[in-house]
């Protein structure tokens, strides 16, 4: 569940932006049918199987435009709901859930798309001990709730932002001159509880890595071969990540060649949506 503050201070604003994106001045067609405050329910129906998430941001959008909403949900977070299911009835001003059906129907469909694409990765994963990770890869503004389905899905989160954690890539490697000098250099400005991620494009980068003290070593795009050689090398000295253009079929070999972690960007940047309707609306006295 998402706390009532996260939702005031963070979520508030993004849905409210979404909201006018929609409503510059009115909702012309609705306004002019529904003419005054009338009460109404809606249901929420799953049109395809998967995993829910974002059942309070959905939510949300129309308590925004009415502060009356009430919200009956038949699912929780993570469920995994099937084709056809009634997953909530939406009590409103008919107003309210004619202008925010979309908006709501947006994001909800999005985050449940992402939690599915998760949770069927992670499976696949069960059986060993690597764990799967989300990127910065996310949709602009829709971070908060992209990596949010991420970990409704059984994924975890990599950093947040750039201010969240070190990660220090082949650019940043450029600029210091070596990677020892830019680890050196990133534990004389970072506070000391951060820890530092590198990343290593070949076996050579690996050791280099390892004497300078990387906390992280980012395995990126090696084949899976020198993957393995690179978790020998590394033997526990520092943690492992692999990335580099993940897919479902790769993933269980990954996992064989025994690194911590692997992230997949195509959690949040290609998951298809979860299809979800509201139907059924009725006035109600």
């Amino acid at each position: 569940m998402i706390s009532a503050t996260t939702m005031r201070l963070n979520i508030d604003p993004i849905l409210i932006q979404a909201l006018q994106e929609d409503i510059s001045s009115e909702d012309v067609t609705t306004n002019a049918i529904v003419r005054e405050k009338q009460s109404g329910q809606v249901s929420l129906i799953c049109k395809e199987s998967g995993v829910l998430a974002g059942l309070d941001v959905f939510s949300r959008v129309f308590e925004l435009l009415d502060g009356d909403t009430q919200v009956e949900a038949f699912a929780n977070e993570g469920d995994e709901v099937r084709q056809g299911d009634l997953v909530a009835v939406i009590r409103a001003d008919l107003r309210a859930l004619l202008t925010g059906e979309r908006t709501a129907l947006n994001y909800l469909q999005r985050m449940s798309g992402i939690a599915t694409h998760t949770r069927e990765l992670t499976q696949l994963l069960s059986s060993s001990k690597t764990r799967l990770l989300d990127t910065r890869k996310t949709t602009p503004n829709m971070r908060i709730f992209e990596k949010y389905a991420v970990k409704v899905g059984g994924g975890d989160n990599h950093r947040y932002n750039l201010s969240d954690g070190i990660l220090i890539k082949d650019n940043h490697i450029d600029a210091a001159g070596s990677i020892a000098k830019a680890i050196s250099m990133t534990k004389e400005h970072a506070p000391f509880v951060r820890k530092i991620e590198i990343e290593a494009e070949n076996l050579d980068m690996v050791r280099e890595a390892v004497r300078a003290g990387a906390d992280i070593i980012m395995l990126d795009n090696m084949d899976l071969d020198t993957v393995r050689k690179a978790v020998q090398e590394i033997n526990g000295k520092a943690q492992t990540e692999y990335s580099g253009n993940v897919t479902r079929e790769q993933l269980q070999e990954i996992a064989d060649t025994g690194v911590d972690y692997v992230s997949c960007g195509a959690l949040t940047h290609s998951s298809n949506i979860l299809d979800f309707s509201m139907k059924n609306l009725k006035k109600i006295d």
